[in-house]
């Protein structure tokens, strides 16, 4: 089962889904992660108080930029409340492999990145 959770991390990883920019946007973001230099961006169209659409764009190793993209997919259509209220379990269990205490903050990047632009809440989620 291991096997597949990472064939499934570098797919993701080798082939990101919603990667790039948004124009036009509503919300943005920008954070790196300073323990490895990981660096990512996200750009967010809101309708309705929903996510209508989002890209993000950066550079990382590969739990970061598969997390971006994992969660890509799942936070369209999600409601800003609802965004603003995950919480760190949600993007483990996305990934769905254990993540080592040394690469937490890799898979929580992208999520610290779309609250923030959502809430205004730049702390690492937890």
């Amino acid at each position: 089962m291991d096997d597949l959770y990472r064939d499934y991390i570098l797919d993701h990883y080798k082939r990101p889904r919603n990667f790039g920019s948004l124009e036009p946007h509503d919300l943005e973001g920008l954070e790196h992660n300073p323990l490895c230099g990981d660096e990512l961006g996200v750009h967010i169209r809101v309708k309705d108080e929903r996510i209508e659409d989002l890209r993000f764009h950066g550079f990382g190793c590969a739990i970061s930029q598969a997390s971006a993209s994992i969660a890509s997919e799942e936070l369209k259509g999600m409601s800003l409340r609802e965004v603003a209220e995950l919480g760190a379990d949600w993007m483990i269990d996305l990934l769905g492999i254990p993540v080592s205490a040394t690469r937490r903050k890799c898979a929580l990047l992208n999520l610290k990145v779309v609250r923030g632009a959502v809430s205004g809440d730049d702390a690492w989620p937890s």
